[in-house]
């Protein structure tokens, strides 16, 4: 089933009652920059919305028109595949004229100044803009110079917080509540954006961190941020965890290597058999991919029974349909005066 429909908007459906009819319809910003700007209200929001989007899906239902007219630029100047793909088709399904700009072949590797970028796309009257780019805080930079809406796709060391947003709805699912849920994450924390998203996301829902990692691979003064919990071995950090997420060596974004070999790190940092046995009996495993099977995770887990890897991949289309769809209706509400700008 393909064609154009329009789904029942998540706010009819009742999922928001007993919400005051501001908090059920809009995101406090026209951006999404980080999950450090939301509250749990509305991080409920976005995943009560994917939830209707991913039945949505499941329905056959891939021509919503909630987008229709409406313009999408997805601006990558770092290298993606699942991430990319994935906000190309929410896009899509939604409704919306997508256009993929490859940064080899853009105006940048003329010269032209990202400043300047921004310029052109806000004369060209686009609406959203999604970006990916190496150095931390370069979405929060457009987000001042254009009307578009700024969709964060990861930033430096800062924030991805799509990928967060779909790890949460994914254990969401399998839980029912993040609040209470114990979680061990376990690889590099220190430069991953992934884990900053995750930590920052899930202890506003009420969830319990155990972080488990190379000591030069674990921030410092991250307990601050209120349940969380460093542990140097991961055989502990795992135990009774219910959700054990596994997170590759971010060697691009070192000046140089923290440990010996790729192999030296798998002996004392992979998710093994032997961490899921002593996890909680309902446990599962999560990657926020890509994977490097046999670093920092097993073949034999990242395939298992418990792994949820594949749904996670399946929940990023539905998480990032609902962000473009309540960001869509922030822009609208602005637009006829019903809101105020919001700015982060």
């Amino acid at each position: 089933m393909s064609e154009t429909v329009d789904v029942v908007p998540a706010t009819r459906r009742g999922l928001f009652s007993g919400r005051r009819e501001k908090e059920q319809l809009y995101l406090p910003s026209k951006d999404l920059l980080g999950l450090k700007y939301l509250n749990q209200a509305e991080l409920n929001l976005i995943m009560d919305t994917t939830e209707i989007m991913k039945q949505a899906l499941l329905g056959g239902h891939k021509k919503i028109a909630w987008l229709q007219g409406k313009s999408v630029i997805i601006l990558f100047y770092e290298n993606s595949t699942r991430t990319k793909i994935s906000f190309e088709l929410a896009a899509k399904y939604t409704g919306a004229v997508t256009s993929t700009v490859s940064t080899v072949s853009s105006s940048e590797r003329k010269g032209e100044t990202l400043y300047d970028t921004a310029r052109t796309l806000d004369a060209m009257e686009v609406d959203f803009i999604i970006i990916r780019h190496d150095q931390s805080g370069v979405p929060h930079f457009l987000s001042k110079q254009v009307q578009a809406s700024i969709i964060n796709a990861g930033d430096g060391m800062d924030e991805h917080p799509t990928q967060a947003l779909l790890d949460m709805f994914t254990m969401r699912e399998h839980f029912d509540s993040l609040d209470g849920l114990e979680v061990a994450i376990v690889g590099d924390v220190s430069f991953s954006r992934v884990a900053r998203s995750n930590i920052i996301g899930l202890t506003k829902m009420g969830a319990r961190i155990r972080l488990a990692g190379p000591r030069q691979q674990l921030p410092e003064g991250i307990e601050r941020l209120g349940n969380v919990t460093v542990m140097r071995d991961r055989r502990e950090a795992c135990a009774g965890a219910q959700v054990i997420m596994a997170l590759r060596p971010q060697l691009e974004r070192q000046n140089r290597s923290l440990f010996p070999s790729t192999g030296e790190y798998a002996r004392f940092f992979s998710v093994d058999a032997s961490m899921l046995a002593l996890a909680a009996p309902n446990a599962i495993i999560m990657h926020p991919g890509p994977a490097n099977r046999g670093v920092e995770i097993t073949s034999e887990m990242h395939d298992c029974s418990a792994s949820v890897i594949e749904e996670q991949v399946t929940n990023g289309i539905a998480v990032r349909m609902a962000i473009l769809y309540l960001l869509n209706i922030r822009r609208n509400a602005q637009k006829s005066g019903i809101i105020g700008g919001g700015e982060v």
